[in-house]
């Protein structure tokens, strides 16, 4: 009976530990990962995942009316739909980075898979004109092994966010209370993940007007994620 529970243990903390290393924001196993960056400067990353899709353009004018550039990640096979979108965001001087081709788990996936998910979106990016370093960030925030060991082979930084309100589903269905919390809980070096594009998140897109507004009224500076990782001192 000891060894029984003694096993028992060992396989739930052995679960729990996989668990926990899936969704972990600043650990992986291989590569670097980043959910924000250690910095004095006043400075943050607005990431914008999902889509393309046709509010694009909506989301595009809020950006430019407030002369912000953010760090788009599309999903590859909404990119082929279309194949427009993603050129209007780099030709606006945004930064794009890969979110995969199908937007699908990839925490137990097998390294050929993981290549397949990863390097036709790649191609699409490029084929939109997009010139700059290609991050990743994984469907979910999900990785255990064989993700982050292809990033690592590939000299790919893993960027999640610190930053997320759309995971409450109060605050996912009022513009005001969203936009209060990430101006509210936004910090030197954060990476904030919003999805405005996204069916059922309105609240998403209506809220990043006012974020962008309370977050410069505080003294923030927009960067891409890219810029931002320039200034990381940890």
């Amino acid at each position: 009976m000891k060894k029984i529970i003694t096993l028992s243990f060992l396989l739930f903390l052995g679960a729990f530990s996989v668990y926990w290393l899936n969704r972990a924001r600043t650990i992986q196993l291989f590569g670097e990962i980043y959910a924000r960056v250690e910095t004095d400067q006043k400075v943050v990353a607005l990431t914008i995942d999902d889509g393309p899709n046709e509010k694009i353009d909506t989301v595009l004018a809020i950006l430019r009316s407030h002369n912000v550039k953010a760090t788009f990640f599309p999903i590859g096979n909404l990119m082929e739909k279309q194949p427009n979108a993603v050129a209007k965001i780099v030709n606006e001087g945004h930064e794009v980075g890969n979110h995969s081709y199908t937007h699908r788990i990839l925490s137990l996936k097998s390294y050929k898979t993981i290549r397949q998910e990863i390097e036709p979106t790649d191609v699409l990016l490029r084929r939109a004109g997009y010139q700059g370093d290609i991050h990743f960030r994984p469907p979910y925030g999900m990785k255990i092994f064989m993700l982050p060991l292809y990033l690592k082979l590939n000299n790919r930084k893993t960027i999640i966010w610190d930053v997320s309100p759309e995971g409450d589903p109060e605050l996912n269905e009022d513009a005001t209370k969203l936009s209060k919390f990430v101006i509210d809980e936004t910090t030197n070096g954060s990476i904030i993940l919003l999805h405005p594009m996204n069916d059922g998140r309105d609240a998403s897109l209506q809220s990043l007007d006012p974020i962008i507004r309370g977050l410069k009224a505080k003294g923030f500076v927009f960067k891409t994620v890219s810029e931002l990782l320039k200034l990381d001192r940890s």
